[in-house]
């Protein structure tokens, strides 16, 4: 009963600000017990774990995109956030939201369907 789905611009030029957004249904962002991850997986390559928001707002990122990296949260309207600046064309991926028990993508429960991004001049 529990689903995620992504959504934003899928087409980003060299520079701009990657915005998804994570909407969930059957479960309150606010529930203690899970970390409500980004991942993403570029063309031909494994998933790649982003960072996460847990119920409190706390946020863990990635070593390799921290600094570029900002997840938020809306609890009222039950969704999370990414935003990911100054991308380039490294940053095209299929990108995922999930909620998982582990704090670094270790144990995943329900994944997004994902939604494709490219960036390109």
């Amino acid at each position: 009963q529990v689903q995620l789905q992504e959504s934003g611009p899928g087409l980003l030029k060299p520079s701009q600000t990657l915005s998804l957004t994570c909407t969930v249904r059957g479960i309150s962002i606010t529930n203690k017990e899970y970390f409500w991850s980004w991942m993403r997986q570029p063309p031909g390559k494994g998933i790649e774990w982003i960072g996460n928001i847990i119920y409190t707002g706390a946020t863990d990122y990635s070593p390799s995109l921290k600094s570029r990296t900002v997840i938020s949260k809306d609890a009222d309207n039950n969704r999370f956030t990414l935003q990911l600046s100054s991308v380039t064309p490294e940053d095209t991926a299929l990108y995922y939201c999930t909620r998982g028990t582990g704090r670094a993508g270790e144990m995943v429960n329900d994944w997004g369907q994902g939604t494709q991004v490219t960036v390109s001049s």
